[in-house]
């Protein structure tokens, strides 16, 4: 419980969630990211991005901890941590109550297992991403209140409270058959103290919301118990309240080791939403899909459309990307940032993903009034289809043609001209010769006959990984013999092992500069194409090799270090989640992408 811990290995993390905001537990218990009340919000625990002074959560045995184990609890996210000692065993139960308002709580049960065992809490929070000390009262008789500017937390203990200037501190003995809980609640610091959480209470209500989503989960294919856990994280990023879905619940942890790729991530991208909705729709949870499309409709309302890469939860359109310098950073890496600049950028696939997603939706009884909004992207999308973006891979060099982008600029136009064919005849036609010569363009520039690959942009032969969506969109047959050189091209200059980069980082100048880890995503759609290509043994080895990356509680990371496998950047990763459920889908039905036939 020393100022100078760090944790050790993104992969030690699990997530607790209650859809309003989430915390990182560390494999020893100890909560090292807490922003509240939203995911994101300012970080009130942030060790995980500097030090112990930066807050963190120490909940342990006061003896040698010779054991430890986790996990969640089936069909929830209610994490169980077990720690024997040689007096005894003892579980840690964390999880987020469920529906409580705007009061966000953490709740930690110490469950005696076996023996006696005597535990050991020290708190110590710090607003403002780890650098402000909180003002301390006691409110009442084991109760105490931590305030720094607008916010303010609630700590009532089954222990004594202590404060010595720095943390908050307790010590009991839990014995077999005893339960302590130890609870936190956010509030605004000008508002009244919320009632206390009644943790047991808590506890029983949090297990049958996590289990009746569960249970609607229709699925029974290709490795069921990693696609239920992937749908159950998916379900912890979305925001309860908004519906947005953020695309991890962590900021600027490395893409590769003691690296300046440090990204803020806590933010609602819409070509992850998009992929995110189709796992849904094919498993049966069409709540989320209404609730992203409700949310999208608010988030891009206004006139001109603006469609942004991403947004905000609430669909708030700025972020401002600042630096951290106060933090470490993850084992070093700096700069730590927050914010994402990225929101500016021109991305034009976007278009393509959001209209396509709508379109399956309409197919699943969703989505029906929704003509004016596609008619509206594509109108906009005739005015920007020509122009060079950053790409789906957000480059801060110079904006490029990039093929991937082009092609879903096709989609757009082709499924806009297939959904509003009765609605809108005249607008429907045009999108349709649109999309014809959209796709005339990428066969006839996008398509390196010299490279003899579908190459990252109009007049470059560098090898980008996006294009093996291509054939999952529909663009392009599989089996064409462009897209097989291409996945030719790819396996030999972007793969290694059974993973798949998603460019080179020697030809390619994304302004940003330094190697990078796999990219998970891209090694399952690789795995796509394989099972499109009726290459299902090679396909189930790349999604194999990509599940074997999970850690012990079936969490994804955005990528991993090919020298060792130790996962990198943020955790859990939205995109990486969902891309294992819709290679799992495609695996279970045949080779068939989850996608609109």
């Amino acid at each position: 419980m020393s100022e100078d811990w760090r944790p050790h290995a993104i992969s030690g993390h699990g997530m607790i969630s209650d859809g309003q905001t989430a915390a990182l537990v560390y494999e020893d218990a100890t909560i090292d990211w807490l922003c509240m009340p939203r995911f994101d919000s300012q970080a009130c625990l942030a060790a995980l991005l500097g030090t112990g002074e930066n807050g963190g959560w120490w909940l342990h045995p006061v003896d040698e901890v010779i054991n430890t184990s986790r996990r969640y609890l089936d069909g929830t996210m209610i994490l169980e941590t077990v720690m024997e000692t040689e007096g005894g065993e003892v579980a840690i139960l964390d999880f987020m109550p469920i529906q409580r308002g705007e009061a966000p709580d953490v709740v930690r049960i110490v469950e005696g297992r076996r023996g006696a065992v005597e535990m050991q809490t020290r708190l110590a929070l710090r607003f403002d991403d780890g650098r402000t000390h909180p003002m301390v009262l006691q409110h009442s008789d084991g109760e105490m209140l931590a305030i720094a500017g607008p916010n303010a937390v609630a700590l009532r203990f089954g222990c004594g409270i202590d404060h010595d200037g720095r943390a908050f501190s307790g010590s009991f003995t839990v014995a077999e058959g005893e339960r302590r809980p130890l609870c936190m609640t956010w509030f605004r610091s000008e508002g009244d103290v919320p009632d206390p959480v009644d943790p047991e209470k808590a506890l029983k209500q949090a297990s049958k919301v996590w289990h009746d989503w569960s249970a609607k989960t229709e699925y029974d294919g290709v490795a069921e118990k990693a696609v239920k856990r992937s749908l159950l994280t998916l379900k912890a990023l979305v925001h309860e309240h908004t519906g947005g879905m953020v695309a991890a619940a962590t900021a600027s942890l490395p893409e590769r080791p003691g690296g300046q790729r440090n990204w803020d991530y806590r933010y609602c991208w819409l070509r992850d939403a998009t992929f995110t909705l189709l796992g849904f729709l094919h498993t049966g949870h069409k709540k989320e899909a209404k609730q992203w499309i409700d949310w999208l409709r608010r988030a891009v309302a206004g006139e001109p459309i603006d469609v942004q890469p991403f947004y905000a939860i609430d669909g708030n359109r700025h972020s401002l990307e600042w630096e951290a310098d106060w933090l470490q950073g993850f084992g070093d890496a700096r700069p730590v940032r927050f914010g994402n600049g990225a929101v500016d950028q021109i991305q034009l696939d976007i278009y393509g993903e959001v209209i396509d997603a709508i379109c399956v939706a309409r197919r699943h009884g969703l989505a029906q009034d929704t003509d004016e909004l596609v008619a509206r992207m594509a109108e906009k999308l005739e005015t920007l289809w020509r122009e060079p973006d950053a790409g789906i891979w957000e480059s801060r060099g110079e904006p490029k043609q990039h093929v991937y982008s082009k092609v879903m600029c096709w989609v757009a136009f082709d499924r806009a001209a297939k959904m509003l064919a009765d609605a809108m005849p005249d607008a429907a036609r045009r999108w349709r010769d649109l999309a014809q010569e959209v796709r005339e363009e990428v066969l006839t520039r996008g398509f390196d006959e010299k490279r003899g690959a579908f190459t990252q942009a109009f007049g470059d032969d560098a090898l980008d990984g996006a294009v093996l969506r291509l054939p999952i969109v529909g663009f392009i047959d599989a089996n064409d013999e462009r897209m097989r050189k291409t996945v030719n091209a790819i396996e030999r200059e972007l793969m290694v092992g059974d993973f798949v980069y998603r460019y080179s980082d020697d030809s390619t100048d994304d302004g940003v500069g330094g190697a990078e880890g796999v990219f998970l995503a891209v090694g399952l759609w690789l795995a796509d194409v394989y099972a499109l290509q009726g290459r299902k043994d090679e396909a189930r080895r790349l999604f194999d090799s990509v599940l074997g990356t999970a850690n012990d509680l079936g969490l994804l990371s955005e990528e991993c270090w090919p020298e060792d496998g130790r996962q990198l950047g943020n955790i859990p990763q939205a995109l990486s989640h969902v891309s294992l459920v819709n290679t799992a889908l495609s695996l279970s039905s045949d080779g068939k992408p989850p996608r609109l036939a």
